[in-house]
């Protein structure tokens, strides 16, 4: 306890970020449960930043769960295994809860799973594990970073030789509105969530490792700090609460005061930084040889009469399993997925769980209804709570009169769409929409 008080009276942070209402508690004490088999699910063939997937199957075949299904052909990508058996029914466009559609595989299922967990279960010591053999059972499992940003986690694994990783830092903060996930995986398993950090620390030659925490979610401190109690290299760090310290550069600087370069990552910096549900992915593919094929997503919003934390196969259609959550599918106004920040709007409930999804919120109307848009009054309300020090009101106003290449000289590449500026704008302009815009153009513009 005394450890924990003087944790507390030493919290840190970055500069500026947000204090949205945080809306955590009616899942946070929901344990993490299994949904009913789905029936069919739809793995659409990009699932990942990177290049997409080519598929190895076709309509007809019979797929068990855990086969591959999908080969990345790409070092930047991930393959995609089945996550139920059946067989597949299409391979063809199909709903994509980012792009709109995608070409996707269709499995029908039998009914009935087996529980992956048992199955080939190893003592695993990994010291005596290959920094290589890792990497290579990462990238064969198709892990991706599982806190949205779904980087392929074999590339994270392997940095270049000139550029040396002594730190490895475990993202536990969670830091949208709503999400529990993250941190009913830290209190169901942790000990998976540990062996994961210390699995990453050994693939990338790391010489330590800290597990951060934003300090609403004090009971988590404490279990880690017991669970890594005499362990000299790794450490648990707890963070003030604010949006959006679970950003990769707002935890470096929080932690190691060490600042990610413009358009640089943290491992220009010598830092790997690891969502807590990909280190489980890391834990589960290394001692159960289990493929990514489902993941933990949180259920909540105003119209969720039931809220959950469920475990669901990856491809299943929103619509299958909201229902077990006591949701009117056929009431509901706004369906977003992810959080409430950065998340993104759905047309439809037939778009399938994804690697990326960490939430689906079921909003009333009312609750995002987009007020209109004022002139801007040059507050710098923006500029005070970018964490990234940007000048949103400009990306906007450039973007918004069409001056694309003006962009690069206020660094639009760097800024991560948290949406901060949006949200403290009292002219209620859509700025992380017109920032998005100008990235696109730009990217279309370099393209040709």
């Amino acid at each position: 306890m005394e450890q924990i008080l003087k944790m507390m009276m030493r919290l840190k942070t970055f500069r500026q970020g947000i204090h949205p209402a945080y809306k955590k508690s009616s899942t946070q004490d929901e344990k993490i449960r299994r949904i009913s088999p789905p029936r069919e699910v739809i793995l659409p063939l990009q699932q990942h930043i990177g290049a997409p997937c080519q598929s190895l199957v076709k309509k007809g075949d019979e797929v068990r769960k855990g086969d591959r299904i999908a080969e990345a052909e790409s070092f930047v990508s991930a393959p995609i295994h089945a996550s139920i058996s059946g067989k597949v029914t299409a391979v063809e466009l199909g709903p994509h809860p980012v792009v709109g559609k995608f070409k996707s595989i269709s499995i029908r299922g039998e009914g009935a799973e087996e529980d992956w967990e048992g199955l080939d279960e190893k003592n695993i010591d990994l010291s005596q594990l290959d920094p290589q053999e890792i990497r290579d059972r990462v990238k064969e499992a198709g892990i991706v970073g599982l806190g949205g940003a779904t980087f392929p986690t074999h590339v994270k694994l392997t940095p270049p030789k000139e550029k040396p990783v002594d730190t490895v830092i475990l993202n536990g903060c969670e830091c949208e509105p709503y999400l529990t996930g993250d941190y009913r995986l830290m209190l169901e398993e942790p000990d998976k969530c540990l062996f994961g950090l210390k699995a990453t620390i050994r693939a990338v030659g790391a010489e330590r490792g800290y597990v951060a925490i934003e300090n609403n979610k004090m009971d988590a401190v404490a279990l880690f700090q017991d669970k890594v109690a005499g362990d000299d290299n790794v450490e648990v760090v707890a963070l003030r609460t604010k949006y959006p310290q679970g950003g990769e550069k707002m935890l470096v600087k929080a932690i190691l005061n060490r600042e990610v370069p413009s358009e640089g990552i943290p491992l220009d910096v010598g830092v790997v930084v690891s969502n807590v549900g990909t280190a489980v992915a890391i834990t589960e593919c290394l001692t159960l040889n289990k493929p990514l094929i489902e993941r933990v997503v949180t259920v909540s919003g105003s119209m969720v009469r039931k809220p959950a934390n469920l475990l669901v196969p990856l491809g299943t259609p929103f619509a299958t399993f909201l229902e077990e959550c006591d949701v009117d599918v056929d009431k509901a106004d706004r369906v977003i997925m992810g959080g409430p920040m950065m998340g993104i709007s759905q047309s439809t409930l037939q778009v399938p769980v994804v690697k990326g999804t960490t939430a689906i919120l079921v909003l009333r109307e009312e609750e995002v209804m987009v007020p209109l848009e004022d002139a801007c009054i040059r507050c710098a309300r923006c500029v005070d709570h970018c964490p990234l020090s940007l000048v949103p009101a400009e990306l906007a106003r450039l973007a918004k009169n069409s001056k694309w290449e003006r962009l690069r000289d206020y660094h639009i590449v760097d800024c991560m769409e948290c949406g901060c500026c949006a949200y403290v704008c009292p002219a209620r302009i859509p700025i992380v929409q017109l920032i998005k815009l100008g990235k696109v153009q730009l990217q279309t513009m370099d393209s040709k």
